[in-house]
Parts: structure tokens; C-alpha cells; sequence
């Protein structure tokens, strides 16, 4: 069985790998209202804000979601795909990026505070006993009344990678493959509504669910 520790240091190695490839998976057609639909939608969501954005990865919504931003920090793990982030049309004076831990942001931040925070389908990849220490982690790099919001994605029957196994703590497992012909295996949840009212202990949230995606927007 494999250990909390060995999945979180599996997940960037995988997307590492994945970084050249990885926005093909956007390109599929019946998606295509969908991510039209979160792109409008992203682009009012931090007006006026500064916004820290947690698993930055290629960069795929960053055009639309910084266009009224103030400012913006996208952080990752990993230097490949933020590489490819940098080559997205930006406004570099308000945009930046910098190497960080998603479960230790603080050590990078060391003190910076946001009134805003994006993370686009990262949620997923949390595990399940994670998830409270995630968010009490990045609430802390918050100022009170900062907007949070997350996007990833709905299971869908006949579309999303089947879910081929699922842990103790009922995390969901994916096996994966690369162009280059190696096989991955991802941890991958699909949360409800009823999850997050839980996590939130109390706190208002909006959850919307499109055909493929799911958004969720509180405050701090």
C-alpha cells in the first residue's frame, strides 16, 4: 500500500513529466462550452484583488482569470510547468511566479498576505486527510474577507479516467499515461457539496456544477 508521503511526492514528478502535454486534456470539444463558460466567469472573480494562485501548473486560465486582478502570484512545485506558465500573454508587472509547497506556503511567502486565492483543478489531488490542513494553511496566507476560489473537475461516466481503486481513507486512484508511453497512477477525488459544507465548519460558500467542472467560491 502506498504512503501519504509517497503519493505527494508521486503527484509532481507525474506532472513534471506531463508539463509539455498537459493542456491537450483542455482541448477535447464537448468540454469546450464548459471552459468558455469558467473563463468569462474567472474574469470578474478577482477585480481589484491580490491573489495568490496555489498549483499554478501550465498556466491554462491565468489570461483570463489576472485580466482585472491587481496583482497576482502563481506558485508551484515544479519549475517545468511554470516554464510554460511565463510563456502565457501576460501582464508582467502584475504578474508573477515563484517555486512553492502547496502544503507549506508559508515558507515561501514568509509573512505576504493576499486578499484573494485561486486554484484551479488542485483541490482534487488533496488527499482526504489533507484537505482541513490545506486549507487552514492557506487561509493563514489570507487577510479576513479574502475571496476564495476553486475549480476542477465533475466525475463524468464515459469521460473522466475511471477511478480503478480507492485507499483506507477512500481516496480515489487513476491510472494515467503519458505520450512517452509511462503509466502513472494519481490520486484523484471528486468532493461534494456536502464535503465542503463540512470543511467550511459553517462558513457560506457558493458550489456550482457545470457539465464537466465544479466551482466553489467563500470568503475568510
Amino acid at each position: 500500500m502506498q504512503t501519504s508521503d509517497h503519493v505527494e511526492q508521486a503527484l509532481p514528478r507525474y506532472y513534471a513529466q506531463r508539463a509539455a502535454e498537459y493542456e491537450r486534456v483542455f482541448d477535447k470539444l464537448h468540454r469546450q462550452a464548459d471552459i468558455a463558460t469558467l473563463k468569462a466567469w474567472l474574469r470578474g472573480q478577482f477585480a481589484g484583488r491580490h491573489v495568490l494562485e496555489v498549483a499554478t501548473g501550465t498556466g491554462f486560465w491565468l489570461p483570463e482569470a489576472t485580466a482585472e486582478a491587481v496583482s497576482w502570484l502563481g506558485t508551484d512545485l515544479n519549475a517545468e510547468v511554470l516554464a510554460i506558465a511565463r510563456l502565457k500573454p501576460l501582464d508582467f508587472t502584475r504578474v508573477g511566479f515563484e517555486l512553492a509547497n502547496a502544503y507549506a506556503l508559508g515558507d515561501t511567502l514568509r509573512g505576504r498576505r493576499f486578499d484573494a486565492a485561486f486554484a484551479g483543478l488542485w483541490f482534487s489531488h488533496v488527499p482526504m486527510s489533507r484537505r482541513e490542513d490545506w486549507l487552514r494553511g492557506l487561509h493563514a496566507q489570507l487577510s479576513r474577507g479574502a475571496r476564495v476560489v476553486l475549480i476542477d473537475n465533475r466525475y463524468v461516466d464515459g469521460d473522466s479516467t475511471p477511478v480503478t481503486r480507492f485507499d483506507a481513507e477512500g481516496n480515489g486512484f487513476q491510472r494515467r499515461r503519458l505520450l512517452d508511453g509511462s503509466e502513472h497512477e494519481v490520486l484523484k477525488n471528486y468532493p461534494t457539496a456536502d464535503e465542503f459544507a463540512a470543511l467550511l465548519g459553517g462558513r457560506p460558500f457558493e458550489f456550482r456544477e457545470l457539465d464537466h467542472f465544479w466551482t466553489l467560491v467563500y470568503e475568510v
